[in-house]
């Protein structure tokens, strides 16, 4: 029953072509008519064509020659693995997807290592050959080479103009397993996905592995314990399209008037309230937060649609974190969770943008252990918390193996660039004549601090990377403190090495003197560890000319008036407060521009 079913998702680095070849199979399988075709169909967010990335994976069924594909497109940024993992979970297949012009890139060989984990046959495809610039015999060497495929395995295809998409559909059929489970079994189903919607609730996304999932069925998560009648089931085109029953290999969708966000967690197991199991699948590994960052409302009345707003998106987001927290100089906000910079980044702008919420977002920090005197140790996420350091006998932080994939002329640039950011050097390995991987142990602080954008400055964009932690080594770190009129800013404190810190420190300053507007009274700014300040900066007090109306006349006039003037100025900056922009706490990332 389950012989014409295949499951399978495409795999690759970002910009490798994805999204397009995903296009090309909807129309050659003719799942989406002429007029609702679009490019990059299945990227659904305005941000995702925006910036021309995958950012959720999305599930689309296709049928050709009497078989249903389902497959599950996946983004290809490292930012993004865990959707990755989500999805080579309710597959059998993979397609691995290189570019022509490019070859094997880090976030493929990293994909592909996971798919393989996951025990996937994978179809490796060669991507872009009608490029003037396309290598096809550097491509298929590399794919020889670096992961071990028979030449006769890999096939040879452009998704912009159409070619070898057949190839890859019988490749499909022909290559990929059928799903394993049996009918006859209690009903177990894998949430691979989820989101909310306002007149039905969660919409649950899942792969049914055994038994037969019916509409009109009681079932029962087995994570949370919750039952549910399941009032609509169906599977997936760009619509829900609704179904009787679904069966074992099948991927669909499950309705059941959940209206609390938190009972529907991803990688659960669905089964029945009568003659069902007490066996849950093996769901997701739990993604860990590598990144944290405050966010909180510009007006403190949005607080409750913040956290409303930040349930729902960790719906459909396993990696999202978020707890609460307060600030002496933003009130009440969030602390948050990320696994790297561009996943900050695309998260603030979907609260922005989906939930019109105005943001002020802190600046990003990483996990630190403090060991303590009295030999306790704390994990620590957010400056504000760290201890006095008479109390501190030492602090660890996350350290990073970092993989550089890079063409062989830009090994020193990089080798340069990683020593300024604290790297060991580990190895380097010639892939080929012209491509090289070149191997560093970093500090997790100063990866995601743009490393990734500087990479790709010195090696003009033809290097990429991959990252996977190695634990946590002691360093000698200190806490930065931003000082403005004198008043401590919470918000803008972060942890440096105290080698970097007169530098860092100096040009924070310097940023910030750029984005605070001018005030009537001169304003300092200094950085500051503990009680010693290392670098200050002024903003010039905004000056009227009061002498424009004094055409001439006894100096001692023109004395009197400045006089009175410095006299108010010192009465003002007494009582003067500071209005900080949302500019100056971006400042932070933007330190090593």
């Amino acid at each position: 029953m389950t012989n014409n079913i295949r499951n399978f998702c495409i795999i690759a680095h970002i910009d490798h072509g994805k999204s397009t070849l995903a296009d090309r199979l909807l129309e050659f399988t003719k799942t989406i008519s002429k007029r609702d075709m679009k490019e990059q169909v299945l990227d659904t967010m305005d941000l995702e064509r925006e910036r021309g990335i995958t950012i959720k994976a999305q599930a689309i069924r296709m049928e050709h020659k009497g078989y249903i594909l389902n497959l599950i497109d996946t983004p290809g940024h490292v930012d993004f693995s865990y959707e990755v993992s989500r999805s080579l979970a309710a597959c059998e297949g993979a397609l691995l997807l290189v570019d022509a012009s490019q070859g094997i890139e880090a976030q493929t060989l990293a994909n592909c290592n996971m798919a393989l984990n996951h025990k996937l046959k994978i179809i490796p495809i060669v991507n872009k050959i009608d490029l003037p610039g396309a290598e096809v015999p550097m491509a298929k060497e590399e794919l020889m080479h670096t992961i071990g495929f028979e030449e006769n395995e890999i096939l040879l295809a452009s998704a912009k103009e159409g070619i070898g998409i057949a190839e890859i559909l019988d490749a499909i059929i022909e290559r990929i397993p059928p799903p394993q489970g049996s009918v006859d079994q209690p009903l177990q189903a894998l949430t691979f996905d989820s989101h909310y919607d306002s007149y039905r609730g969660v919409i649950v996304y899942v792969r049914v592995v055994n038994g037969i999932l019916r509409k009109g069925d009681m079932v029962r998560l087995i994570g949370t314990g919750k039952e549910y009648e399941a009032l609509e089931i169906g599977t997936l085109k760009l619509d829900l399209i609704p179904r009787e029953i679904l069966i074992a290999g099948e991927v669909g969708y499950l309705i059941a008037n959940i209206k609390n966000i938190a009972d529907a967690h991803v990688g659960d197991t669905i089964t029945t309230v009568k003659n069902g199991t007490d066996i849950a699948l093996p769901g997701y590994q739990q993604i860990k937060p590598m990144v944290y960052c405050g966010f909180y409302p510009i007006n403190g009345e949005d607080y409750e649609l913040l956290k409303e707003a930040l349930e729902k998106l960790q719906l459909n987001d396993a990696a999202l974190f978020f707890e609460p927290e307060t600030s002496a100089a933003l009130g009440f906000g969030f602390r948050c969770g990320f696994l790297g910079l561009l996943h900050l980044e695309i998260t603030q702008q979907r609260l922005t943008r989906e939930f019109n919420l105005g943001l002020i977002a802190t600046s990003p920090n990483v996990i630190y252990k403090v060991n303590l005197n009295n030999k306790e140790s704390l994990l620590i996420d957010n400056p504000v918390k760290f201890p006095d350091f008479s109390k501190i006998e030492s602090i660890e932080e996350p350290y990073f193996k970092v993989s550089i994939f890079t063409p062989s002329e830009y090994v020193g640039a990089i080798m340069t660039l990683a020593n300024e950011k604290r790297g060991i050097y580990t190895n380097t390995e010639y892939i080929d004549t012209k491509r090289a991987m070149i191997t560093y142990e970093m500090p997790l602080s100063e990866v995601i601090i743009e490393f990734h954008d500087l990479l790709k400055s010195v090696t003009r964009g033809y290097a990429s990377m991959d990252y996977e932690p190695i634990g946590c080594r002691p360093s000698d770190l200190v806490r930065l403190d931003i000082l403005i009129n004198h008043e401590l800013v919470d918000a803008l404190s972060f942890i440096v090495h105290r080698e970097r810190a007169p530098y860092f420190g100096k040009k924070m300053c310097e940023r910030l003197v750029e984005e605070i507007p001018k005030q009537m009274f001169s304003v300092p700014i200094q950085a500051a560890i503990g009680g010693k300040v290392i670098a200050r900066e002024t903003i010039k007090a905004k000056r009227k000319d009061v002498l424009a109306k004094c055409y001439g006349g006894d100096i001692t006039r023109k004395r009197k008036l400045l006089e009175k003037q410095k006299e108010g100025k010192k009465k003002m900056k007494m009582i003067g407060r500071v209005e900080i922009p949302q500019e100056a706490f971006l400042a932070v990332l933007r330190i090593n521009n």
